[in-house]
């Protein structure tokens, strides 16, 4: 894999806000999902999977917005990965592909604030990803990567990467009131009912550099 230009090592420190929708996927959905490979359909062994929706607004690479899947842990040594993800930044694109073997691909996003609703859209009107109205509650309380770990492993042009990002924040419990996926895609996670959706702000988090 080339290295991008310009080039931003690891480690990144990133600072920001975001949604966190944790699901417990079944194997079943899973293997029905034409978006997730062979192996990865094979590899899967449940745990916790993640939908999260993410305002980076300061990273190495500027600001940018991103969306991203992790289904749940996989065999055999229980690592996470991170099969989907969108990103409004070719930097942050580039840069994440290379360090940390991570697919993301370049997209343009919209997010909006009105009160205690957000709005957030991936893609283009013509082309649309997805699509989320979420409302966020009042109450606050601590959260961390210690509560909810992420350890991943990436494989990318013959190459796997293992990398275990660190963060905490504040976080608010949040309600979905809408959400839309294009399912030609991004996986269709509106057929699978979250445990809880949680709005971190603000939260700081590190993504050292990968084995």
């Amino acid at each position: 894999m080339q290295k991008p230009e310009p080039y931003f090592p690891a480690p990144w420190k990133l600072q920001g806000e975001g949604f966190i929708l944790a699901f417990r996927f079944k194997k079943q959905w899973i293997a029905q999902n034409t978006l997730f490979t062979d192996e990865q359909k094979v590899n899967f062994s449940g745990g916790l999977g993640y939908l999260m929706l993410v305002n980076y607004q300061r990273s190495p690479v500027g600001p940018y917005y991103e969306l991203l899947l992790i289904p749940g842990k996989s065999k055999p040594n229980g690592k996470q990965t991170i099969s989907h993800i969108f990103v409004d930044s070719e930097s942050s694109t580039k840069n994440g592909r290379y360090n940390w073997g991570i697919p993301k691909q370049t997209v343009p996003f919209l997010w909006q604030k009105s009160g205690n609703l957000e709005t957030i859209g991936v893609g283009t009107e013509d082309n649309p990803i997805f699509f989320a109205e979420l409302e966020v509650r009042k109450m606050p309380f601590p959260v961390s990567t210690s509560l909810l770990p992420i350890r991943l492993e990436q494989e990318m042009d013959g190459k796997t990467y293992l990398t275990n990002p660190t963060g905490k924040g504040w976080g608010k419990f949040a309600k979905i009131r809408k959400m839309k996926i294009n399912a030609d895609l991004f996986p269709d996670v509106t057929t699978v009912k979250p445990l809880f959706c949680v709005k971190v702000k603000p939260f700081h988090l590190e993504f050292p550099q990968a084995e």
